[in-house]
């Protein structure tokens, strides 16, 4: 039940991130304002309601797929608040500048790190928790 589910998360986070993103929360979702935080929040609502809805739809099209209640609300949760920290960008630039990245930041890789950080970070121990609760 892993697999599906993370398979599940992995679709719904790059839905999100890049058709159902616009080019206004990519660029202000980072910024220090309060305008920047409700972009984030919405950005990262984005993520929590398509995966809601993915995992809706495969409870009702995959005989296998029950998610309970308390998973849900768990996953989703820590979608939300992890893309949201993880999309701050702070954080991924201290972790490139901190571990000997600093040519690969400057050389466009804080987007592959950013990546990284949302898959083993945010989707993986939510996919946890839909297969252990």
């Amino acid at each position: 039940m892993l697999g599906t589910f993370f398979v599940l998360l992995y679709a719904a986070h790059h839905l999100s991130d890049y058709p159902l993103a616009y080019d206004h929360q990519a660029a202000h979702k980072a910024d220090r304002t309060l305008a920047g935080w409700k972009t984030n929040f919405v950005h990262a609502g984005t993520h929590i309601l398509t995966t809601a809805a993915l995992l809706a739809a495969a409870t009702w099209l995959l005989p296998d797929v029950h998610p309970t209640t308390l998973g849900c609300t768990v996953a989703l949760a820590w979608i939300g608040a992890s893309h949201s920290f993880i999309d701050r960008r702070w954080a991924v630039r201290w972790w490139m500048e901190h571990t000997g990245q600093r040519g690969y930041l400057q050389h466009g890789g804080a987007l592959t790190v950013d990546q990284a950080a949302h898959i083993g970070l945010g989707l993986l121990p939510a996919a946890f928790a839909l297969t252990a609760l």
